[in-house]
């Protein structure tokens, strides 16, 4: 019964370990995923900057309607 003490104590120890091994793997991973995460949301913001510039830029080069041709109907198709 003395060795039951002892492997249990280093049952436990290897133990914690493991844990301490799957926790630094998983703060380098979560550290890994954070810096992805800062990438995609730059290049996200970056995006809708550019879309903003086009949609722009595409209302400033359709050519502006007049009153007449917005209350006129179109011509009959015979």
């Amino acid at each position: 019964m003395a060795n039951e003490p002892s492997v249990t104590i280093k049952q436990l120890e290897q133990s914690i370990e493991a844990l301490e091994s799957r926790n630094a793997f998983q703060d380098d991973v979560i550290e890994q995923l954070n810096h992805e995460l800062t990438i995609h949301q730059e290049e996200i913001t970056n995006l809708k900057i550019q879309l903003k510039l086009i949609a722009t830029r595409l209302k400033e080069s359709q050519p502006q309607s007049t009153d007449k041709q917005e209350i006129e109907p179109p011509p009959p198709h015979y």
